[in-house]
């Protein structure tokens, strides 16, 4: 499936996608475009939008594209997702919303990585998406039962 969002990711345009590949779509092809074609090289290619205002799989109040995907794709029994998903929101957004210690952590790391001169999108999909992995593996541990 074709999958698409607005160029220049950061934080939410990168979870999204790693969640994508991760837990919805292994074999995902990720489109990028500048915010106001988005929905035209969506319906061009037949792609699904993601992350861009009025769509959803995009911001819900409070709650970022992250959260959608986790509710539409029935992720949300998965407690270090939701974890996860708090720590992408206060990165992504003011956080308000759950007031995450890590968001922060996280946006930083973001703005690294757009500092890094990759070439494309693609580039910083392919090396931040190692981030993600150790973050959910970090949530897991801290989500799991404790043996008792």
């Amino acid at each position: 499936m074709k999958w698409i969002t607005r160029e220049h990711v950061k934080v939410d345009r990168v979870a999204c996608p790693w969640l994508i590949t991760r837990f919805v779509d292994p074999e995902a092809q990720f489109l990028f475009a500048p915010a106001d074609k988005v929905m035209e090289v969506a319906d061009r290619e037949g792609a699904i939008p993601f992350d861009v205002k009025g769509v959803e799989l995009g911001h819900q109040g409070l709650e970022c594209s992250f959260e959608a995907f986790l509710k539409k794709y029935n992720l949300t029994q998965d407690p270090a997702l939701v974890e996860l998903g708090k720590i992408v929101n206060g990165a992504d957004t003011k956080n308000e919303l759950y007031r995450h210690p890590l968001g922060p952590g996280l946006k930083s790391i973001a703005e690294g990585f757009t500092l890094l001169g990759y070439a494309s999108d693609h580039e910083i999909l392919e090396n931040e998406f190692i981030v993600y992995d150790a973050l959910y593996e970090w949530c897991r541990k801290q989500t799991a039962p404790q043996a008792g």
